[in-house]
């Protein structure tokens, strides 16, 4: 049995050196990110074995992509594009600090994972595997992704899978309304919503005390689970209707792409081995703290170090 699925795009990430502008760079640092690779990869870091489906170009940099999971323990369940028009998507991150802040540009469009199809993966992990993680992000690349995103939700819950859900916003890929009305079809096969509060408020339209939108969700959606991440005011997760908060964990940032992501891969990784909810949250909050010191999207991190992180750190609050 597989403990962790996941299911999303993966691009490859091309950024120019430190202080260095992307119009006047003569070089770039080449690693790959996406969400749900991003959070496979943290999974397998500690202890949980992690598989990852999504459509590829049949090309070195689609090769390129599998073989950097690989390495990190994540096995990979790859639909290829051989079509002469095959591509991976790109982005461009250009670090920058106050004020200039740091910059992303997207280069995805019609990339191979837009035509993806159910039919076209291999399916069968799904019905052997303890839990099963997607985004919103994926489903706002096209039809297809929407659809394909769907259905694997619905089988992955039909075979008893925990589900779970990031709705990881991107206003560069569609709007506030476009986003709320697709997403939340989605919840019905979902057991567990990870949202940033941001994200509750203008996507999902839900206002109020955090404990109030917790409750709310949960309780028009179905959800057994609902996590809502507050940046640097920590988490609070609502679990069978009880209520669970969790600090951050200071860290030097080096790199902050891919925080939230590790968050949810540490989250996961602890629920999947047996872990309550409290303990989730800490190796949720660990692994992000941990992340921020790593270049690159990936959580390369040990589950001793996260216990270290725990152990040094402000532990969390339920009540």
């Amino acid at each position: 049995m597989t403990d962790l699925v996941t299911f999303g795009e993966t691009m490859l990430r091309l950024s120019p050196p430190q202080g260095t502008r992307l119009e006047t760079t003569e070089e770039f640092d080449v690693r790959i990110g996406g969400a749900e690779s991003n959070v496979a990869v943290a999974g397998a870091s500690l202890g949980v074995d992690s598989a990852w489906l999504s459509k590829l170009p049949r090309s070195p940099l689609g090769r390129h992509v599998v073989r950097e999971l690989r390495s990190h323990g994540v096995r990979t369940g790859v639909a290829w594009d051989d079509g002469d028009d095959a591509r991976l998507g790109t982005y461009y991150l250009e670090h920058g600090g106050d004020p200039r802040g740091t910059n992303v540009i997207y280069d995805r469009a019609d990339a191979s994972v837009t035509t993806v199809a159910p039919e076209q993966l291999p399916l069968g992990v799904l019905d052997d595997t303890a839990a099963f993680h997607t985004t919103g992000i994926t489903p706002a690349l096209s039809e297809p992704a929407r659809a394909t995103t769907a259905a694997l939700l619905e089988r992955a819950s039909a075979a008893g899978a925990t589900t779970s859900f990031d709705l990881n916003y991107r206003s560069k890929l569609w709007s506030h309304a476009e986003a709320r009305e697709a997403l939340t079809d989605l919840f019905e096969h979902v057991d567990t919503l990870f949202v940033a509060r941001r994200d509750a408020e203008a996507v999902l339209d839900r206002d109020g005390e955090v404990v109030e939108v917790a409750h709310g969700l949960a309780t028009d959606h179905g959800l057994e689970t609902v996590v809502i991440t507050r940046g640097d005011h920590g988490a609070l997760a609502l679990h069978d209707g009880e209520v669970f908060e969790q600090p951050v964990y200071e860290a030097d940032t080096l790199d902050a792409i891919g925080t939230g992501d590790a968050f949810v891969g540490g989250f996961l990784a602890q629920r999947t081995l047996g872990g309550d909810i409290d303990a989730a949250l800490e190796w949720g909050a660990a692994t992000a703290s941990l992340k921020r010191t790593i270049a690159g999207d990936l959580a390369v991190v040990t589950p001793e170090e996260v216990e270290r992180v725990i152990e040094e750190g402000a532990g969390g609050i339920s009540r």
